[in-house]
């Protein structure tokens, strides 16, 4: 599943849609084909895993789901779950969730819970975790009411850099170590951007899809945990298990 900064990269790429009219619109998604064509892209945004292309009065949302991909001016040998064309240009989605949201952005969204937005609040990301102390970590960041765009790579990833185990429940952890979870999530997230854009991403894991500890040396746990039962990898090692008393 594509997470946040790769979303970010998406909407990087197809950002010069944004101010020409879609001339055609098609697809095996179930919305109103006949309500896009026509319309005038106002803005092309990207909220957490979610992409959205701002018509008049109403959105397409795009969300890749696990194995969804998208080409920019080509196809591939599927049929698309949206096509959209352009006087120069066309933009095909697959294997996505596909829906229009009346209203606008500004109204349905609260950019300060999106990891990658300017907007972005710790602040109100910690008053949210707080209210939930008894939630794992694990799951705590894969929420995107509280990390939007935050993914299991990212997870993994900030868990073993701020050395706090997926099992440790966010009540038990200490104001300071809370702290450098929401900071930690923020400064991945861009990092992984930044490594992304140039293609060197994997080279970066410490332990997402590793078998062993960079810094032990010792073969890395690896379990599906927590309610939303996604891959972990962990060293028992370096990684405190912070349990309520």
């Amino acid at each position: 599943m594509p997470e946040g900064p790769s979303i970010v990269l998406l909407r990087e790429e197809i950002a010069h849609f944004s101010g020409k009219i879609i001339r055609r619109a098609e697809g095996n998604a179930k919305i109103d084909m006949q309500r896009v064509a026509g319309k005038r892209v106002k803005s092309i945004r990207s909220f957490g895993k979610q992409t959205l292309i701002a018509l008049p009065g109403f959105a397409i949302r795009i969300h890749l789901l696990m194995f969804g991909s998208y080409r920019v001016d080509e196809r591939k040998d599927a049929a698309p779950r949206l096509s959209l064309g352009f006087h120069n240009g066309e933009l095909n989605f697959y294997s996505c969730s596909v829906r229009l949201i009346d209203g606008e952005l500004d109204d349905l969204y609260d950019w300060r819970a999106d990891i990658m937005s300017d907007s972005w609040d710790p602040k109100l990301a910690r008053k949210k975790l707080m209210v939930m102390p008894d939630m794992l970590v694990c799951d705590a960041l894969l929420d995107q009411n509280v990390f939007a765009g935050v993914g299991n790579i990212i997870k993994n990833e900030v868990l073993y850099r701020i050395k706090v185990h997926p099992l440790s429940t966010i009540g038990a952890l200490p104001p300071r170590k809370l702290g450098e979870l929401i900071k930690e999530a923020r400064e991945y997230s861009f990092q992984f951007l930044e490594w992304k854009r140039a293609f060197v991403l994997r080279k970066h894991w410490l332990v997402h899809n590793r078998s062993r500890c960079p810094i032990h040396d010792i073969p890395l746990e690896r379990a599906h945990l927590g309610k939303t039962n996604r891959r972990t990898f962990w060293c028992d090692l370096c990684q405190k298990l912070y349990e309520a008393d």
